[in-house]
């Protein structure tokens, strides 16, 4: 007599979000393949990435302009601050969840060995970071960004950096380097970094620290 079959077990819920997020992400690529330009998206991708952002804001950091406002010498150098804790947790991150990057991405310049993983995106944790962070510390620079940048409003640097910042993370699903929830960590993972430099580990309060332990 045969033995009644056992039910498949259900997929877990784990699972069931991966293979959403799988199906989501090939959906967006390829409905964007007609429409965006490739180039357009490959700007956004070089916009963020780290091998840029540190030797631009180091120059800026120690031009004579910049040293002139120190609001925004002291905005640079959290900017560094915060990109050094987004590098270290997001290749810890990377390293510990492992997940591969999407089949269909393609033509991808690996800077390190954790960029082979794809959870969590370090371009949007690194453009959320900058944007949340000034947008944190936008009533500090206000003037001086209007000084020097031009602008008749630091409210609208404010939006270019936030539209930019958008921008560049959804890039990275419509160019098939990412997976939506890749890109939505990353972006909360850049949120919570630019709270944590705003409030613990901003120049301000590693120099007063320093200051203490020198003086003990």
């Amino acid at each position: 007599m045969e033995q009644p079959k056992q039910p498949p077990t259900p997929p877990s819920i784990h699972r069931r979000l991966t293979s959403l997020d799988t199906a989501l992400s090939l959906r967006l690529h390829d409905l964007a393949q007609p429409l965006l330009p490739r180039p357009l998206l490959k700007a956004l991708e070089i916009s963020g990435d780290g091998r840029l952002f540190f030797p631009v804001t180091l120059s800026l950091l120690f031009t004579s302009a910049t040293a002139a406002f120190p609001p925004l010498s002291a905005l640079l150098a959290d900017l560094l601050i915060g990109a050094l804790l987004d590098l270290l947790l997001v290749g810890l991150l990377k390293h510990l969840v492992r997940r591969p990057r999407p089949l269909y991405n393609k033509h991808m310049f690996l800077s390190f060995a954790v960029d082979h993983w794809s959870f969590p995106s370090g371009h949007a944790s690194r453009v959320c970071f900058i944007a949340a962070l000034f947008h944190l510390k936008s009533a500090e620079v206000a003037g001086e960004l209007t000084d020097l940048l031009g602008f008749g409003e630091a409210a609208m640097f404010n939006w270019i950096v936030c539209g930019w910042a958008a921008a560049t993370s959804v890039s990275r699903v419509l160019l098939g380097r990412h997976f939506v929830f890749d890109v939505v960590a990353g972006a909360c993972l850049g949120v919570f970094e630019a709270v944590v430099v705003f409030w613990f580990l901003n120049c301000s309060v590693l120099s007063a620290v320093s200051i203490s332990e020198r003086l003990l």
